[in-house]
């Protein structure tokens, strides 16, 4: 019992030394934050945080394997079978942008984060490529697995579909996190469905959020 009690105080405070750093790192940015405000921040010593991880660095790389699991659960949880395409693209819209319980709006922030510091860093630069490519992959399974259990065929290899979801999800949550209203979720939802070529159950493209107005209402 004391062993079992020893393991748990040893993960409680490695997740406070991560839920920490993610936090801080998004919002101050990797190289301002140092090892003794995580620490601090997490009610620890700096002497456990080295204990754990080594330095800022290990408890960087610590922090993208959890945010890399955290990241495709969010991404793949609302994939169900269904024929219709888009609940699928809105659960994964909703999974971008919606804050969640135990990170509030820091999910973005630190992908930003470490997108800059893989960029700047050669050593971490390749350590970062491999999580966009282990969370491409995975996003790209899931939908496979999608397609072939409603019978839908996809234009790209579930890599290359992965990607492109990936980066279209990306790209509209960083115009979406200064304007909500320029990105709204029915434009990200139709333009997820036309670049993969899908269709709805009735075999037509999804329309356009646009093109739904009435002709009076669109024209300006």
């Amino acid at each position: 019992m004391a062993r079992r009690t020893q393991e748990q105080r040893k993960t409680e405070t490695r997740t406070r030394l991560i839920d920490a750093a993610a936090e801080l790192f998004a919002r101050k940015g990797f190289h301002a934050v140092s090892a003794e405000a995580v620490a601090d921040a997490a009610d620890r010593t700096t002497g456990a945080l080295y204990s754990h991880f080594g330095g800022k660095e290990g408890l960087l790389l610590a922090l993208l394997e959890v945010w890399k699991q955290r990241t495709v659960e969010r991404l793949t949880a609302e994939i169900h079978q269904l024929p219709d395409p888009a609940p699928h693209f809105a659960a994964m819209w909703e999974a971008i942008t919606a804050p969640a319980e135990d990170r509030g709006e820091a999910w973005l922030l630190l992908e930003i984060e470490l997108w800059q510091h893989g960029a700047r860093d050669p050593v971490f630069g390749p350590l970062i490529a491999r999580r966009f490519a282990e969370i491409r992959g995975q996003l790209g399974e899931g939908l496979a697995d999608w397609a072939e259990a409603t019978g839908t065929e996809l234009p790209y290899a579930p890599d290359e579909a992965g990607a492109l979801v990936l980066g279209a999800l990306l790209g509209c949550a960083l115009q979406h996190r200064l304007d909500p209203d320029a990105v709204p979720e029915e434009l990200v939802v139709h333009a997820l469905s036309t670049l993969l070529g899908l269709r709805t159950p009735g075999g037509s493209p999804p329309a356009s959020p646009r093109t739904e107005q009435t002709p009076k209402e669109a024209r300006p």
